[in-house]
């Protein structure tokens, strides 16, 4: 596939992340990889729900360079990271959800684990709900530089699968297309959700 059509693939993902209220308010930023030097990434300060493929602006995956000048999104570098981490990675969704965004504040180890679900199999190579999905947390953190040298640390001794979350903030995850990484979005959604509900069942 083109990169001109996994780019239109990926401006109807961002339509239907913001029908879905998965990154208001020009919240979240989206990107697909180019080739093995660039990425195409969401221009900061758009709402997701009514991009243009006019929107994504070129970035140098191993420098965050923006050849014209114009301005990324602020975690821009969490998107190049994922390209330089994962070579097979052709797409990065970001997204502000609510359970996303609770569960990352409520979860106080290192990792956010998900077993017994069916939907885990959702994920790329999860078979079986008798498996553990480890979704890793990270304190969020303004300094993104800081922020992606922590994660990338983190990636040397432990592996990464699908996505992380970071506290208080929502969701970053991946997959080796468009289509693949909103499966992954959505699939991930709907395990935060039926968890949410079942910590609250708990509690009481």
């Amino acid at each position: 596939m083109t990169v001109l059509a996994q780019l239109d693939q990926l401006v109807e993902a961002c339509h239907w992340i913001g029908a879905k209220g998965w990154a208001p308010a020009t919240g979240g930023n989206m990107s697909v990889r180019q080739d093995e030097n660039t990425c195409l990434l969401s221009e900061s300060g758009k709402d997701k729900g009514s991009l243009t493929s006019d929107d994504f602006i070129q970035v140098e995956i191993a420098t965050n360079q923006v050849p014209s000048g114009r301005k990324p999104s602020a975690e821009t570098g969490l998107h190049t990271l994922i390209y330089r981490l994962f070579p097979d990675a052709g797409a990065v969704l970001h997204t502000h959800t609510v359970n996303s965004t609770v569960l990352s504040r409520v979860e106080k180890d290192a990792a956010l684990v998900l077993q017994g679900y069916e939907m885990q199999k959702t994920l790329a190579g999860q078979q079986s709900h008798l498996d553990s999905v480890s979704i890793a947390l990270f304190d969020n953190d303004q300094d993104i530089d800081g922020l992606a040298k922590r994660i990338e640390q983190f990636a040397q001794h432990t592996p990464l699968r699908y996505g992380f979350l970071l506290r208080g903030h929502g969701l970053t995850c991946w997959g080796k297309d468009v289509n693949e990484a909103k499966r992954h979005l959505e699939g991930l959604e709907f395990l935060f959700l039926c968890e949410m509900q079942r910590r609250l069942l708990e509690a009481k």
